[in-house]
């Protein structure tokens, strides 16, 4: 079979580009960022070591484009060292990396406290299930780059008739175990990209949780979220601002990213497509 020269080129140019980034972060992160806007939310992430990177990276574009928060925390799941803190903090005033979890709910099964205290996942899934603490809180995984369209997300601050906003997924990505009825399985959602106006009620999620056979997976807590994302009659990101699409993976340009997109979510396949767009 002949290779697919753009594809494995675009990848090897996004492995130099990350490695070069990495090599560089004690002075990128030195750079100061020049926010065009104060905004009235907080923005959370969860990630580790081995994506501080895309963490930088991730969070300087939000600056630029979408403007400061009133705080941004990285959540660590507990890989990083003291010189990476340091890093993240130095990107600026409002960035913090919190080392400690978020306080589960009280009364939580075993089964579901075990999960939500020590499962990779499932961790994420407890700081997208405190959110929002004071005002509205952004979650953002760290391979999502910003884009001049961001801009837009302070807009979005004032439409809180809704309870949540959700990154719409391509696919359903998710664990089966926790589907009762296919029909459950329309308009997929994706955790890595979400707007929380107020508490939502996760009952539904947790109540399949319980009732899961086996382990979870790496999808569990994607489901979890998606059900209860519809429970509570969340609304979508317009995806064609808010972009996660994996149909460019094989071909060398990035097709989605340019100044009139918010934000793109680089996800496995596309990964190394992070490092090659415009804002990288």
């Amino acid at each position: 079979m002949k290779p697919n020269v753009p594809y494995h080129s675009a990848r090897l140019q996004g492995k130099i580009a990350r490695d070069l980034y990495r090599a560089a972060l004690p002075m990128i992160v030195r750079r100061p960022v020049q926010p065009r806007r104060e905004l009235a939310l907080d923005v959370f992430a969860y990630s580790g070591e081995n994506t501080l990177p895309e963490q930088v990276a991730s969070i300087r574009s939000f600056l630029t484009y979408a403007g400061r928060p009133k705080q941004f925390t990285v959540v660590s799941d507990g890989s990083h060292t003291a010189k990476s803190g340091a890093l993240l903090e130095r990107i600026d005033t409002c960035v913090r990396l919190q080392r400690t979890p978020p306080l589960l709910p009280p009364d939580l099964p075993e089964k579901v406290r075990s999960y939500l205290a020590n499962h990779h996942t499932g961790k994420q899934l407890a700081l997208i299930m405190s959110l929002p603490q004071n005002g509205p809180a952004l979650y953002t995984d760290s391979d999502v780059l910003f884009f001049p369209g961001a801009r837009e997300i302070a807009s979005l601050l004032s439409a809180q008739s809704v309870s949540a906003f959700y990154q719409a997924d391509y696919q359903f990505s998710g664990d089966d175990r926790l589907i009762v009825d296919a029909s459950e399985k329309q308009n997929p959602v994706n955790t890595g990209f979400l707007l929380l106006f107020r508490k939502l009620d996760w009952s539904l999620g947790l109540q399949r949780l319980q009732m899961l056979k086996g382990e979870p997976n790496f999808f569990t807590n994607q489901t979890v979220t998606h059900l209860c994302m519809h429970a509570n009659r969340a609304q979508p990101f317009d995806p064609g601002k808010f972009v996660l699409q994996v149909d460019d993976q094989t071909i060398y340009r990035d097709r989605y990213a340019g100044p009139s997109i918010a934000m793109r979510h680089y996800v496995n396949p596309v990964r190394h497509k992070f490092w090659t767009s415009p804002t990288s």
